[in-house]
């Protein structure tokens, strides 16, 4: 049991050192750096149900080019998480969830969401294998 409670520890570190470096990487709005977070194939799953597969490196930093440049003219300019919650799922991938804050410079947010992602380790860090929206709870 002491090994599995060191091992979920570990992979809960993993998720968080996953969504920090998302956070610095999105600062940058560069779909191709964002796109080095995420495996190919990636599955993105919208909150209406739409799902759409990108099979390469490539095609995953065109779709992230399009959405952080339709953030960027909303005027978002910072990107933050919180209510993180991890699941092992194994020996090498997790689910973690989270809420996205995107920001304002001064701070207030522009819009906000709760995402899950299919994580696992690749060569000693996270990636995303597949991530769904949540639906808005009204």
């Amino acid at each position: 049991m002491a090994d599995q409670a060191v091992h979920n520890r570990n992979l809960q570190g993993a998720a968080r050192d996953f969504f920090d470096a998302f956070n610095a990487v999105f600062s940058t709005f560069s779909g191709p750096k964002i796109s080095e977070r995420y495996v190919a194939p990636y599955l993105a799953i919208r909150s209406d149900g739409s799902s759409q597969v990108f099979d390469s490196a490539e095609a995953i930093g065109t779709y992230f080019q399009r959405i952080v440049d339709g953030y960027y003219a909303r005027g978002c300019r910072i990107c933050k998480y919180k209510d993180l919650t991890v699941t092992p799922m194994g020996e090498a991938a997790a689910l973690g969830t989270v809420t996205w804050e995107l920001c304002r410079a001064d701070g207030t947010v522009v819009t906000s969401w709760r995402e899950s992602y299919n994580l696992v380790l690749v060569d000693g860090r996270m990636k995303a294998a597949a991530s769904v929206d949540h639906v808005a709870q009204r």
